[in-house]
């Protein structure tokens, strides 16, 4: 490829970048998300970077055999964003992809349609393999990946720069010259209108702002008596949770809920869907309630919710839920649900001090779901 080439498909223009675009390259550059996730920009950034990008960073990716791509309004030809391909490995046919959106450009499927382009285009001459790196909290970012046909393959641990030093994880999103286009298909799809009612109780995805709630329940003694094993959460690795919430749901690992009031809007404890075996169809959930919720039927309600969003839009075939076996409340909750008691594993799950604890598991299929 080289500069002069120009791109155009599904709604974006992808040209090299001009002197006028400078502002326009401060705009989105110097955005507080721009600058959370992408850290080696310079801080702050300013027109003078904005002018040596246009003017040597740009031409260098394409000496250096990848591409830097004004992404631009086909109707009126203003920068909307950036998108390239950089760490070309030739012998292996791969190139990564990056892009960024200015503010006002985004939630209108710019970065999604400039992605779809340039892949097909890279495709198109001689590219094998396009990765996709994001980081970990950056879930708009992994829907765009998604969207333009990209799929989840795992955790590059330390792989990218942290902003005042250190490394962070990216994640890889992959896509092959042979793949579909897109969307790609998701083991966890997104709740109906982002919310599971039954008109009393409701469930929507966890955030980062429910950290100290989630704390708080957590660090409850019986709820920690209950989990394997028995130890209070730290406080970073809760707020983590909540922070990489999005993160779980859309690369298939575990659906983290809040659990809540839909009169009064007000939390009452949380849930979790995740799968044991994908292959099989079978995935297990978990739950807790903060004490002045208990004894009202919340707990079985939001399992219900759960169940049958699983059963359902997500097409789980089976759902397991481990207990300790002490703990008869969470037992009559299942069993209210439809849960059937099938096995007693002994000296399953890992205690305190190098002691085991069993671990009683009930099991649902569809057909008992009452």
């Amino acid at each position: 490829m080289t500069p002069q080439q120009l791109v155009e498909a599904h709604g974006v223009r992808l040209r090299p970048f001009r002197a006028d675009d400078a502002a326009d390259v401060v705009d989105g550059c110097a955005d507080p998300v721009s600058q959370r996730f992408v850290p080696n920009l310079p801080t702050p950034y300013t027109e003078t970077d904005a002018r040596w990008w246009i003017e040597s960073g740009a031409p260098a990716a394409w000496t250096g055999g990848g591409a830097a791509y004004a992404v631009a309004d086909p109707a009126t030809d203003r920068l909307l964003g950036g998108i390239g391909l950089n760490n070309p490995a030739p012998d292996r046919g791969q190139s990564e992809i990056g892009y960024w959106v200015r503010p006002g450009a985004r939630g209108r499927g710019v970065a999604c349609a400039a992605t779809r382009a340039l892949s097909e285009h890279a495709f198109a001459t001689g590219t094998v393999r396009l990765e996709l790196l994001t980081d970990p909290e950056n879930g708009p970012s992994q829907r765009v990946a998604l969207a333009a046909g990209f799929r989840y393959e795992g955790v590059r641990r330390a792989a990218g720069p942290s902003r005042g030093g250190g490394r962070r994880d990216l994640l890889a999103w992959v896509r092959l010259a042979d793949d579909p286009p897109g969307p790609t298909a998701r083991l966890l799809p997104d709740l109906p209108g982002g919310v599971l009612t039954d008109q009393v109780v409701a469930l929507r995805r966890l955030a980062p702002d429910d950290a100290e709630l989630m704390y708080r329940l957590h660090s409850r003694p019986e709820v920690v008596a209950n989990q394997a094993p028995p130890v209070p959460p730290e406080r970073a690795a809760i707020e983590r949770r909540c922070r990489l919430a999005e993160s779980g749901w859309l690369t298939g690992d575990i659906a983290r809920l809040l659990i809540t009031d839909l009169a009064t809007g007000e939390p009452a404890g949380s849930c979790g869907l995740s799968y044991t075996d994908v292959a099989s169809g079978e995935a297990s959930l978990g739950y807790a309630l903060l004490p002045d919720w208990r004894g009202r039927g919340y707990a079985t309600r939001a399992v219900r919710l759960l169940a049958g969003w699983a059963f359902g839009p997500v097409g789980i075939a089976r759902l397991v839920a481990g207990t300790v076996p002490e703990n008869r409340a969470s037992h009559r909750v299942l069993e209210r649900v439809g849960f059937h008691r099938e096995a007693l594993q002994r000296a399953r799950l890992p205690g305190l001090a190098g002691t085991r604890l069993d671990d009683l598991t009930f099991a649902l299929l569809p057909a008992d779901l009452r």
